[in-house]
């Protein structure tokens, strides 16, 4: 799926806005050997409609009698968000202590921009690929035979 080589000892992040699985290559570029290091579970995120309990405002308008209603405010989004800091501040220590010289990243295109705008340049210049795409449900030797194809 990749059109780049993983090597030995990347980390490879699988996440999520809910999920983050920390895994390390310890095989070969042509012999992948996935082991997961750490996991990362973001809090319980409901949808949005579960999560809020008013009804969005209203705004007066400072001219005439016009009313207009306020955008309600999408808590899984925010979520995420937060999700996607709290995986950046991990990946960023990780990278001052010399865990990681490559790192891969495996998530869905919408976290895929939350993360590169949390990421440190210290983690921003190891990245090595990123694969566009929902893993982090998908057992560890799936995850491994779809990065080695």
């Amino acid at each position: 799926m990749p059109d780049f080589l993983i090597h030995h000892n990347a980390l490879i992040l699988v996440g999520d806005g809910r999920k983050a699985l920390f895994l390390r290559n310890r095989g070969t570029p042509q012999a992948l050997d996935l082991v997961v290091e750490r996991i990362l579970d973001g809090a319980d995120n409901p949808s949005t409609h579960e999560q809020g309990t008013d009804r969005p405002g209203r705004v007066m308008q400072s001219v005439g009698s016009a009313r207009s209603s306020v955008e309600q405010t999408d808590w899984h989004t925010l979520e995420e968000q937060k999700f996607a800091t709290t995986i950046a501040e991990a990946l960023y220590r990780a990278a001052l202590a010399g865990d990681f010289e490559e790192l891969v990243i495996v998530a869905p295109p919408k976290t895929l921009g939350m993360l590169r705008q949390t990421f440190h340049k210290q983690v921003s210049d190891r990245i090595h690929g990123e694969v566009p795409k929902t893993l982090t449900s998908t057992p560890v030797d799936e995850i491994q035979r779809l990065l080695a194809a």
